[in-house]
């Protein structure tokens, strides 16, 4: 019995080493994967290259103009099926970086290793953080942020549609490299955390600066509760100035236009690139403390003094507020609603008090988000007015106008799924074949109107210029009173009689 349980020790000693060199193989493993996933500066390759240029082939979507918010569904649509990759963000200040030769580090009294987080890390697949601490000095002018500790060179564009190589051409790379003797001298001091971000790529269209700068930015930037320095690359004065309102509620310090910076700013820590959960969308499971839309959408009622968080009516029965207010999204080129008059003279009989908002990009935001708060229903076609949705009071109704053209998954992937995490109802009218003016366009077989799918495999080009840039839509006014009708039940106004 003793030689046996002897035997077994030795057995047990050797599995054990063996053990031990297969974990550290293992991690080593890891290591070169986490290298190709990253691709720090000189560990490109052929194969890196390849496997980068058939990502972008697949979710690249070629946006010519800006004037709709359709753009980014598409993309989102590949993306909807395949799993987002996580590398959860963890302390950097210890190391800073991970070298060339070596990701694994021995701790001499316990024999485990300890894999340490790349400085540049995929955040999702449509974006891509680098996060470091120590001595941080910016140089705007070249784009170059000098770090100690860092050990290697990193390149990333921080802006949240990596994939896409028309967006990412509008906006400027950034280098964090280690910090050498010849190091410029800091001219500035802080002591908030530096926040690098774009507002290059498709800026300028409403629903591309929510889903791809603004809401993004928040979730980078609520953790630090005001002490975050926004350094903006490819600065736009008047996109800027546009939103300054929000860019004040996240930081309480001034809004760089770093590119044309001849400071050296020099911080305790540095986050380059934002971060995107999904469409007009925060997942509170990836947040350090759970904050959700909810929270995204008390931020702007404070940025711009919104008075309604709920849809409840006034408690005075003769308060006009008392009337649900309906907004109707006016468009100005495509997508028009032609019998835009009778739409708002249907709804008045329903009881609704009825605006019409005609926004566009030098619209007030200040002033058209007090409308939109103001308002119990939106209704609008599709297009990137619908995204005022972030301004509607909890309990509102948006209803989207989906055109004709098998639109469905644009429809839900822009709007629908984002309503419910902003607590607002969802309803779509669905335009039918003798509510578009493409059935005066097109004979009665063209395949347009009798297999839209034909053109949906054409490509995304094919499908807008048809679909969204040639339609314009004449809702049937019998159905669209159903639809207004069924908004008005799920409002408290409705639910109180």
């Amino acid at each position: 019995m003793k030689s046996n349980r002897n035997l077994s020790r030795g057995e047990g000693r050797r599995l054990g080493n063996v053990a031990l060199i297969a974990f550290m193989l293992g991690s080593l493993l890891l290591l070169s994967l986490v290298r190709a996933r990253f691709s720090p500066i000189g560990k490109t390759g052929e194969a890196i290259k390849a496997e980068e240029q058939q990502a972008m082939r697949k979710e690249s979507v070629k946006m010519e103009t800006l004037d709709t918010a359709d753009d980014g569904a598409a993309s989102a649509a590949a993306e909807e099926e395949e799993e987002e990759t996580q590398l959860k963000p963890t302390d950097t200040s210890g190391s800073g970086g991970v070298s060339r030769s070596s990701v694994a580090v021995a701790d001499a009294a316990t024999d485990h290793l300890v894999l340490r987080k790349p400085v540049c890390y995929e955040t999702s697949r449509r974006s891509d953080t680098c996060e470091a601490a120590g001595d941080v000095r910016v140089q705007g002018r070249t784009q170059t942020i000098h770090i100690s500790p860092l050990e290697q060179e990193w390149k990333v564009k921080p802006y949240c549609r990596k994939h896409d190589a028309f967006a990412l051409s509008h906006v400027k790379e950034w280098a964090l490299r280690p910090l050498s003797g010849d190091a410029p001298h800091c001219t500035i001091n802080s002591s908030a955390t530096a926040f690098v971000l774009s507002t290059g790529g498709f800026t300028g269209n409403l629903f591309h600066d929510y889903t791809d700068v603004l809401i993004p930015a928040f979730i980078t930037a609520h953790r630090y509760a005001g002490e975050l320095q926004f350094l903006v690359s490819s600065f736009k004065s008047w996109w800027t100035n546009k939103y300054l309102q929000i860019f004040q509620q996240l930081s309480n310090h001034e809004v760089v236009d770093i590119d044309n910076d001849d400071e050296v700013r020099c911080y305790r820590s540095v986050v380059v690139g934002p971060t995107f959960h999904k469409e007009l969308g925060v997942d509170a499971s990836k947040t350090p403390s759970g904050y959700s839309m909810v929270d995204f959408r008390a931020m702007l009622r404070g940025a711009f003094g919104l008075e309604r968080a709920t849809a409840t009516p006034s408690g005075d029965q003769w308060d006009i507020r008392r009337r649900p207010r309906l907004l109707i999204i006016s468009r100005r080129s495509s997508r028009r609603f032609l019998n835009e008059r009778a739409m708002v003279d249907m709804a008045m009989s329903l009881g609704f008090d009825v605006r019409v908002g005609d926004p566009d990009i030098s619209t007030d935001v200040s002033k058209f988000a007090r409308l939109v708060n103001s308002a119990d229903v939106m209704v609008g076609v599709h297009g990137a007015g619908l995204t005022n949705m972030v301004f509607l009071p909890a309990g509102a109704v948006l209803i989207q106008v989906v055109p004709y053209g098998g639109l469905e998954w644009l429809a839900r992937g822009t709007f629908k799924e984002p309503s419910a995490d902003m607590q607002i109802h969802y309803l779509d009218y669905m335009i039918q074949l003798d509510e578009t003016t493409l059935s005066e366009q097109y004979p009665k077989d063209d395949p347009v109107l009798k297999d839209p799918s034909t053109i949906h495999k054409q490509g995304w080009n094919a499908l807008k210029t048809v679909y969204l840039d040639k339609q314009d839509v004449r809702p049937h006014l019998g159905r669209l009173k159903n639809t207004f009708t069924e908004a008005l039940k799920l409002l408290p106004h409705g639910q109180s009689n």
